[in-house]
């Protein structure tokens, strides 16, 4: 996920059933992109963004690199989520390094994300704009809920929770409908949509992107 215009290694604790991961996030974010080496991104109308992800079977040395290497990639693209697709690796993980509404920092692994369907009373919409680093260059108003609750595992294979509000919240959402095929243009109208791939079209990708055959 893209930061919006506006905003151009250890364990962690787990707080009654959600994992905190408000702590560390400088030395944590850190040790992960030392390891890592930046990849470029993949971009609408590659292959491995279309399609469901494989799920996270093996939670080895393998996986430890990738995340590496997803936390490198996130900073040298100026994102604040990815997803392993937009590197063009089809398994179900994400990372993220995002604020909330509040400006509360938040760093993370999820592996084997799935959402909680949100009661009713919880389903405030944000028609905030998105952008995604693999639709670089565009944005777009997509309603959204203002609350997500995503349950997974982490990068040793130990059920997580994790929940986020606003911006957070929309990136917990955006990264996990990544591991599913899905683009966040695609849940746009077709005129929405079409305006974003314009915008694409006509902008210039601050960062390396794998291109398309």
């Amino acid at each position: 996920m893209r930061r919006t215009m506006a905003q151009q290694g250890t364990e962690q604790r787990v707080d009654d059933e959600f994992i905190v991961d408000t702590e560390d996030c400088e030395e944590r974010e850190r040790a992960y992109r030392e390891r890592g080496t930046a990849r470029p991104i993949t971009v609408v109308g590659n292959p491995v963004l279309h399609k469901e992800c494989q799920d996270v079977t093996e939670f080895d040395d393998k996986l430890a690199a990738l995340i590496d290497d997803m936390f490198a990639s996130q900073k040298a693209a100026e994102g604040v989520g990815l997803a392993a697709n937009q590197i063009g690796v089809g398994l179900k993980v994400f990372v993220y390094d995002c604020p909330d509404d509040d400006g509360v920092r938040h760093v993370g692994v999820v592996c084997n994300p799935v959402l909680d369907e949100l009661p009713a009373d919880r389903r405030v919409l944000d028609d905030s704009n998105e952008g995604c680093l693999s639709v670089p260059t565009a944005y777009a108003s997509l309603a959204r809920p203002d609350y997500a609750v995503v349950r997974g595992q982490d990068a040793e294979g130990k059920p997580i929770a994790v929940q986020g509000t606003g911006y957070f919240a929309r990136c917990l959402q955006h990264e996990t409908d990544h591991l599913y095929g899905r683009l966040y243009i695609d849940r746009l109208s077709k005129r929405d949509r079409k305006d974003a791939l314009r915008q694409m079209a006509e902008g210039t990708p601050r960062y390396e992107t794998v291109p398309n055959d």
